[in-house]
Parts: C-alpha cells; structure tokens; sequence
C-alpha cells in the first residue's frame, strides 16, 4: 500500500476575504510502503485533518498542528465550514483524493499548487518526507540551475567592472614605462643617435632597436684599435648607399670581434647587453649582436669612442680637478646603475656584477665622462640563481685588481652583495688611478698601475702575498690628503678597499659622495669670483 502527506487549505465563497490574503489549498506529501517482503519504516505525517489558519496563502506558512501520526491506509474524512482551514493528512497516492491524482508525492517539500473547478480558491500539495506537510511554500522554490543563473547575474557586472579596470591599470602600467623609457634613453645620449639596426635572421640580436630585416650591417672594419683575452676590437666604418638607414654620429662604430672558440664569452656579453634596462649614459651604448657565417665570427657592434679607454687615457695626459670629478663621478654612477635593482625610470632591474672593473675596461667619452665596457664576465645577480650556479661561476676577473676574497676564493655565495662588494673594490683601485694623474695634487708623477712595484701581469699568488699576506693597498701620498676635496674623496677609497668586504661602501654611496664633492667645488669657484669683483670695480672707479 501507499502513503503521503498532505494538507489542504480551503477557503469557501461565503467568507469574506480580499485575494491577497486566502486562498484554497490543499497539500498532500506521499510515502511508498513497497508490496515487497522487506518492509521499511512508515511515514510520519502531520495529522489535523481540517484546522482553522492565519495563512495568507503567499511565502511559506506553517501548518498549526501539534499531532504527528504515523501513516496507515485510511479513508480520509473532510469537513467544510466557512473558515479558510489547512487539512492535514495521510494519503494514499495511487487514490484519488477530491477527484484528483496527485503528482508531485515523491518530493521531499509541499509546494501548494493552485486548482480550478473546486468550488472555491484551492490548493494542494504532497510530499514524501517525515513530516514534510509541516511547512508549505506557495511561492516556487528556485532551482539549483535557477540559483546558479542569479548567481551569474549578479557577478557578471562586477567581473566585467574588474576586467575593465585591470585592462585599464596596464595600460596605464605599459604606457607610463615605455614613456619613462624613452625619457631615460633620450637623456642617455649624450653623443650618439638611434640606429636602425639590421639582423641576420635570429641570430642577430640587439636591445636599442627592433628591426627584422635579413640583411647584416653593411660594415668596413678599419684600424685594430685594442685587444683582450676573448676578443679584438676594430674601429669600423658604415658603408653608404645600402638599404641601411644610417642617422648621422654613426658612420663610426666599434666591432669587437670573437674566433669561433670563444662563442661562450660572446654569449655572455650579448645576452648583458641585450637587456634593455642595462642603457645608461656611462654604460657602453651597445648597437647588436651579429653571428657572421664567412669567416665563422661573433661580432657585438657598439659606439666608438675615440679618446679609446681609460688607462691611455690616463697614460698620455694629466687631468685637472674638474676632470678628475668628471671621469671619477661617472665610474660611480655607471657601477651604481649595474649594481641597483632599479633604473633611473624606477622600473625593476636585475642587478648586475661585472666582476672585470679595471682602467682598461672602461672608455673615455669626448665629454670626459667614463662609460663600463667589457662584459664578458659579467653576472646577472638574479635571486633565482642557487649556490651551486653561483659558485659554478668560479675566481674571474684580473689578478692586480681582484678583491681580497675573491683572490682567496672565500666570496660569500650565500649573498649576491658578495659580487657588488668585490667590484667596489677595483673601483677603488680605479679611483686611485685617477687621482694619481690630478694636478691638483701637486707634482704628478708618471702614470703607474695600482700595486705598480709588481709585474706588468701579476699572478693570483703574487697578488695573494701583496694583499692578504701584507695587508698591502696602492700608496695615498701626504700631498693628496692636504688637499680638502681630494682628502674626501681619498677616504671614501680606503673605505671602498676595506679588507672587510662589509665595511665597504655602496658605488651609490661613492656617487652621492662624489655629487657632495662637485657641488662643494662649484661653491668654491663661485666664492674665488666674488672676491675678484670688488678689485674689478675699483679700477673701474679708479679710472
């Protein structure tokens, strides 16, 4: 036999009531007893037959009866009097109750359904639950896919809010760095100008230009102007009339050219110069990187700086204070911006060490600033890089200006300011240079190397006995220390070749220092002027 739940609601015509407020229903909820030998618990139903309610017959109502029954096969009895009332009982559902088949027994809520033909507003609902006919809903219950759509309805304006303001913020993001870039590479050169730059394929690389043409740079190599452990570097010349489009201040560059053996140094360097947060008006401006098939070489194209590098430079002339603030400034700056993990637009830059930092790999620009070249043994100071990579990079670099720790193979690989700390080292020993070619010191002596009492090429060992053994750093004579400018910056460079790598400065603490230094020179020279102004105004007044 069967059994359910159901509740009915009647209202009759007789009694008075606006449609807003009754209705006639009659709900029933349905319970399977099987005709199978195994035999299940039967259904508890909510049992008041017909109750007087307050039901408005909208939302959800709950049915005011206070008896729960366990459902058997009965006979239902109705009464009818002129109140809206709820009957609540158990029903068979394979029966008709009040003419009508129930449908809507399996459900596990009563949800009221209206029907015509009752002789009054009627509704019903059945359901399967335990005593499930003590709440009713009249309003349709929603869906899970109906919920899901209202869901969706209401977060699609926010994604679509949140989509357009992401696109709009790197936009923003996209346009605000290619502008501060192009302020930054204007500003930066200071003597050459743009260059559309050709490529072979893909094995033609560069980070100034974008060009994907085929064609090789049209070049005419001159005069070998310098030559190093990896590679030569020849003065070259732009040919005229090609489908090259040559702006005017580089019709000269400089090839450095690799043998077929050393592609790995050329790699190294290329891949440091191609990236672009690298440009910097005391960094070497690179032009590209080209593979030449016939004969197999690898070429990097750079600007040409005639004054050629600095130990030359130093070599055949001596400087004036100005000068020395000048080439000794710009070094600074040039290793602070490898070293610093922002460019000057502010954007994220990997630093850089250059593990190589001596007088004849840095250039002499025609305004007497220095630019950093050579960087074939650079290292990109990457926080992914392990221990293990870092460590794989090995002792480099060139003995005479090689830190105390690099010398005795003790660099702290657990800190990439290890590989800053070293390069301020030689830079002090740069630095040194510099100031022993100043004729603000008094006599200047011929140009000599830091550590001049040893061999032209020392050895690691020979450098181990001079600056770990004897604790032994380049001369800083009396004559320098008497002089007020030159006696900061002479502190500032027995900080910098600090045994102790840590006590060392920063290269951005020694430009600060630097750029203190210029502006105390420039009041000096404003001051020596205005003591000659009032012997000039004399004799004027004299005559």
């Amino acid at each position: 036999s069967v059994g359910s739940c159901l509740t009915t609601l009647w209202g009759l015509h007789l009694v008075a009531w606006t449609p807003s407020c009754i209705s006639l229903t009659s709900f029933t909820s349905s319970f399977f007893f099987p005709e199978a030998s195994i035999m299940k618990m039967p259904l508890l139903c909510k049992f008041c037959d017909i109750q007087p309610t307050n039901c408005s017959g909208k939302g959800n109502c709950k049915v005011e009866c206070d008896i729960t029954a366990i459902c058997p096969q009965i006979e239902d009895v109705r009464k009818k009097d002129g109140n809206v009332t709820f009957d609540t009982v158990c029903h068979n559902p394979a029966e008709k109750l009040y003419g009508l088949v129930l449908k809507d027994y399996n459900n596990s809520e009563c949800e009221m359904k209206e029907l015509s033909g009752m002789g009054s507003k009627f509704f019903i609902c059945s359901c399967s639950e335990v005593e499930c006919n003590e709440h009713v809903f009249f309003d349709p219950r929603p869906t899970e896919p109906q919920v899901m759509a209202v869901i969706l309805v209401s977060l699609v304006p926010l994604l679509v809010m949140a989509t357009v303001v992401i696109t709009f913020f790197y936009f923003y993001r996209v346009c605000r760095q290619r502008n501060g870039h192009c302020r930054h590479k204007k500003d930066s050169l200071l003597e050459i100008d743009p260059l559309v730059i050709i490529e072979e394929d893909s094995s033609s690389t560069h980070a100034n230009s974008l060009n994907h043409n085929t064609e090789l740079l049209p070049i005419e190599l001159d005069v070998q102007v310098g030559k190093g452990r990896f590679a030569e570097v020849y003065k070259a010349k732009l040919k005229q009339g090609s489908s090259v489009s040559v702006e005017q201040g580089f019709e000269t560059v400089a090839i450095k050219i690799f043998s077929h053996e050393e592609y790995l140094s050329w790699k190294n360097e290329k891949d440091i110069f191609s990236d672009a947060d690298l440009r910097h008006e005391n960094v070497l401006h690179f032009l590209t990187a080209e593979d030449r098939k016939e004969p197999r070489q690898y070429w990097l194209i750079t600007a040409y700086h005639p004054r050629g590098n600095l130990q030359e430079y130093l070599t055949h002339n001596i400087i004036s204070l100005h000068d020395l603030w000048l080439l000794g400034g710009s070094l600074a700056r040039g290793v602070a911006h490898l070293h610093s993990d922002r460019t000057p637009c502010g954007r994220s830059k990997v630093p850089i060490a250059h593990r190589d930092i001596k007088s004849s790999n840095i250039l002499v620009k025609n305004d007497l600033t220095c630019c950093l070249c050579d960087f074939g043994l650079a290292l990109r100071l990457d926080n992914s890089l392990s221990v293990d990579e870092l460590a794989n990079s090995g002792q480099v670099g060139t003995a005479r200006y090689m830190a105390p720790e690099v010398l005795e193979s003790r660099i702290n690989l657990e800190n990439i300011e290890s590989f800053k700390q070293a390069d301020v080292y030689s830079m002090a020993l740069v630095l040194w240079e510099i100031i022993s070619r100043c004729s603000a010191v008094g006599d200047v002596k011929a140009y000599e190397p830091p550590f001049g009492n040893l061999r032209e090429h020392p050895c690691v060992e020979s450098m181990k006995d001079s600056v770990l053994r004897d604790r032994g750093r380049p001369e800083i004579p009396n004559s320098w220390t008497n002089h007020s400018g030159i006696q900061m910056l002479c502190a500032s460079i027995e900080d910098c070749w600090d045994h102790d790598p840590e006590a060392r400065l920063t290269a951005h603490c020694v430009a600060e220092r630097f750029n203190g230094m210029e502006y105390l020179d420039k009041l000096s020279d404003c001051s020596d002027s205005e003591e000659k102004i009032p012997e000039e105004i004399f004799v004027v007044d004299e005559k």
